[in-house]
């Protein structure tokens, strides 16, 4: 991302290239955005976009098994559909790699994202899953780089959550005119 200084996507990008992630299941988002033209820009990652988030999990399951290591990227409104398949990388001791945008936080404009927000990291670790946030801008790569050896080193589900305050508030104006 030549000519503009490094914002945490950037950050995140190396981190995880420096990981060794070969595969990344992304439902499309804002919050996620540029991360995700990073890797569909570079030819030596595959970019699955899902139709749901628990096909995720079942993906990078079998990229695992297969010999590859991959992220998932998701927003919290999406963690409530991955409830039931988190118990396969929990059961099978397979690691999982999510990073969550946080939704349902601060500035939020819907009300319906409220709910998950608030709700996304108690069931998370109510399913076994090792949580970090990350809540300013400069300590995402870092908590993602943690995560990531977290997981891959001990064989367990880890989530990054992404504070709404260090990704911004979205507004309806500016949804409406997308």
């Amino acid at each position: 991302m030549a000519g503009s200084s490094p914002t945490w996507p950037d950050e995140v990008y190396r981190v995880l290239k420096d990981a060794g992630i070969q595969q990344v299941a992304i439902v499309p988002d804002a919050g996620h955005s540029r991360l995700i033209r990073a890797f569909e820009a570079d030819n030596d990652i595959q970019v699955v976009s899902l139709t749901t988030e628990e096909e995720g999990v079942a993906m990078l399951a079998g990229a695992w098994l297969g010999g590859q290591k991959g992220v998932l990227l998701i927003q919290s409104s999406g963690v409530g559909n991955c409830i039931n398949m988190l118990s396969l990388p929990q059961t099978c001791r397979m690691p999982l790699l999510m990073i969550v945008t946080m939704r349902g936080e601060w500035g939020e404009f819907n009300p319906w994202q409220v709910p998950m927000g608030q709700g996304t990291q108690p069931a998370l670790e109510a399913m076994g899953v090792i949580v970090r946030r990350a809540d300013e801008p400069d300590g995402i790569a870092r908590a993602v780089s943690g995560g990531a050896h977290l997981a891959f080193n001990t064989w367990r589900p880890v989530a990054v959550l992404i504070g709404q305050n260090a990704l911004g508030a979205k507004n309806f104006k500016e949804m409406t005119q997308k």
